[in-house]
């Protein structure tokens, strides 16, 4: 059954890995009949008065199937478990009655909506932040956006339609619905129509706000400073927050730089991180990069990679940034099959070894192992073969490409 109740006296107990959102209001908001609430935070929601019982009906109105329907107890609150995007339907009798007391069609026109982008992501929340504003059009509605204060920082201006707030506030706005985007695992699909690991990364969230257009669309960020390096320069980004996103070949990195510079670009290393790791583990910036490295306003590394020749990551947050800069983007990643993240011509994959573990279906991303490789945990022989077998080679090949494109004038920008 698609429903959970609880009793007015209870408070539902809310497990610590969800606390990445903020709290709505305890009760929905919107007023029905008879001292009945709804709203449609976090799935749809009822709460009904401590003096009468009532017959409540959940209805899917696309397809007319009734998810949920029983009588509902004095006091009680009913709660879908389907959280994401559902056109729902709410009808409610008299208990014992076949006459419909309150019958109300969710239409987010004109109402205030909250979408909460968890923090502590950087190409995540800019993946998916473009599907907002598709949301945002597609159901005409008022946004109201809990992000990180870096995120917001360089969107904020860019919609200023848009209400930003961080999670601390949610609970202080009249909302009408609320939705939550990320990544579920488990298997979950009361949160998401469909695991993650199925449909890719950013398209996970349009799938979550039923966004009808799920094409990459990069959200818009500012493009309008003036340019800070008059020479010919590559941006280049080597960092990663799980072992398993890096370029695992030890000689890959210091090949490409020195091919780069002899071609005459300048190389400048655009992590946060001069070196990153854990254990015996560590990563560090390429040899031959110049260090622009540092925990720097995003606005400065937009300001950067914006006006480079092209940008070569991994499938990691400054990936996603550069994508957002119109700069053509070399993606160099094995654990991820290439539709998880936005399409680029310049993708760089070695599909004959071990690959795309994270969108396996067997495969569940442990975020507390920073060696995670689910199948060579125990073979260090093999253990990241996805990127230690992509060589100097393939990389190089496509940044000719990339320079033969743009003097060509066939430049690929998205």
């Amino acid at each position: 059954m698609d429903f959970s109740i609880n009793n007015l006296s209870q408070k539902a107990e809310i497990p610590a890995v969800e606390r990445v959102f903020g709290d709505v209001s305890a009760e929905p908001t919107q007023d029905a009949v008879c001292g009945i609430k709804f709203d449609f935070c976090d799935g749809v929601r009822v709460r009904f008065p401590g003096d009468e019982e009532f017959h409540l009906s959940f209805i899917d109105d696309d397809s007319d199937e009734i998810t949920y329907a029983c009588n509902v107890q004095k006091g009680a609150m009913a709660v879908s478990v389907k959280k994401f995007f559902v056109n729902w339907r709410i009808e409610i009798r008299r208990k014992g009655e076949t006459e419909v007391l309150f019958q109300h069609k969710m239409n987010l026109e004109n109402q205030n909506v909250l979408i909460q982008l968890p923090v502590g992501t950087l190409g995540d929340s800019i993946a998916w932040f473009s599907y907002v504003e598709r949301f945002a059009f597609q159901n005409k509605c008022h946004i109201v956006c809990s992000v990180s204060p870096e995120i917001r920082s360089i969107f904020e201006r860019q919609y200023p339609n848009y209400q930003f707030t961080d999670k601390k506030e949610t609970q202080n706005f009249d909302l009408y619905a609320a939705y939550n985007l990320g990544l579920f695992f488990g298997g979950d699909v009361d949160h998401q129509p469909y695991d993650f690991r199925q449909v890719g990364l950013h398209r996970t969230a349009g799938c979550i706000l039923g966004v009808k257009d799920l094409s990459d669309i990069p959200p818009r960020v500012d493009l309008s400073t003036k340019r800070k390096i008059k020479e010919k320069y590559v941006c280049v980004a080597a960092q990663a927050s799980s072992q398993c996103k890096y370029w695992n070949n030890p000689s890959g990195w210091r090949e490409v730089v020195t091919h780069l510079k002899s071609l005459g670009y300048r190389v400048l290393c655009v992590d946060m991180h001069h070196e990153n790791g854990q254990h015996f583990v560590w990563n560090h910036i390429p040899y031959g990069a110049e260090d622009f490295t540092g925990a720097l306003p995003l606005q400065e590394r937009i300001d950067i990679i914006k006006d480079a020749e092209f940008f070569i990551g991994l499938s990691s947050g400054l990936s996603w940034l550069a994508w957002c800069c119109h700069v053509p983007v070399i993606m160099i990643s094995g654990f991820t099959e290439p539709w998880n993240e936005f399409t680029t011509p310049y993708r760089v994959i070695n599909i004959k070894s071990c690959h795309g573990c994270w969108n396996d279906m067997r495969c569940e991303f442990n975020h507390f192992d920073f060696l995670w490789c689910p199948r060579n945990q125990k073979n260090i022989d093999k253990q990241f073969e996805c990127t230690k077998t992509i060589t100097s080679k393939q990389v190089i090949k496509q940044i000719n490409k990339v320079i033969q494109t743009k003097e060509s004038g066939n430049e690929h920008n998205d």
